[in-house]
């Protein structure tokens, strides 16, 4: 066996060391404690190291923020299904929020326009979100493409943390974050699955969601007929 894989492994064992250390300072003090000498004082090694995995702060500082976000994710994917895909979307809305106010310093990094990028973490969320606002489309319950679903979601999610961290002492509305998805449920949800033209909207989305299982049409002809159906 090469001998490569034994050091890969170390390394592998040591960058985690660092990044746990410095996701640790980032969650608990922010940004400005993830210091050279206090991620490798944490991480009990001697500050030249982390030289050997990370360019400069900046790059530490988004593997910290991919860290803790892929943490979170992963709570999330594990979360089993319930009947009702409104009340899960609900459940996963509720989430996100609190995982925003409970980690104001990473939410930060993780929406700064001059950092935004597509981590892996983000990536899986968008996905998790996007699966189910599909189930919700399956349901017949969607008025609106499931695209514009997923923006108006994340926009309104955004949104709704930025303005709960920023509001004064004193001023906090602990009914906000509710009000907001029941303001995005209005605009993107029928209240009963869709039966008929007069929901002609719900009626394009949740067809939308059998294509995939249309076995008679070619990838063109399916692409064309999304093409249609979103317009």
């Amino acid at each position: 066996m090469s001998s490569k894989a034994p050091n890969t492994q170390r390394r592998n064992v040591t960058r985690d060391r660092i990044v746990k250390a410095a996701a640790g300072l980032l969650r608990e003090q922010g940004a400005a404690a993830v210091t050279t000498r206090r991620v490798a004082h944490e991480a009990g090694l001697q500050p030249p190291a982390l030289y050997r995995f990370f360019q400069d702060k900046d790059d530490l500082l988004d593997a910290a923020a991919e860290h803790v976000f892929a943490e979170h994710v992963e709570g999330k994917q594990a979360t089993a299904p319930s009947d009702d895909p409104v009340e899960d979307l609900r459940a996963g809305w509720n989430t996100q929020i609190g995982f925003g106010l409970a980690n104001p310093y990473v939410y930060g990094l993780l929406l700064d326009p001059a950092r935004a990028r597509d981590t892996p973490a983000q990536v899986k969320g968008v996905r998790i979100l996007a699966e189910r606002v599909h189930r919700i489309a399956a349901a017949g319950r969607l008025r609106v493409s499931e695209e514009r679903a997923v923006n108006l979601i994340r926009a309104a999610g955004v949104g709704t943390v930025h303005t709960l961290l920023t509001l004064p002492p004193g001023q906090s509305d602990p009914h906000l974050a509710d009000a907001a998805f029941d303001a995005v449920a209005r605009a993107i949800l029928v209240d009963e699955p869709a039966v008929s033209a007069q929901d002609s909207a719900a009626v394009v989305a949740a067809f939308r969601t059998l294509l995939p299982e249309l076995s008679g049409l070619s990838k063109t002809e399916a692409a064309l007929l999304d093409e249609w159906l979103q317009r």
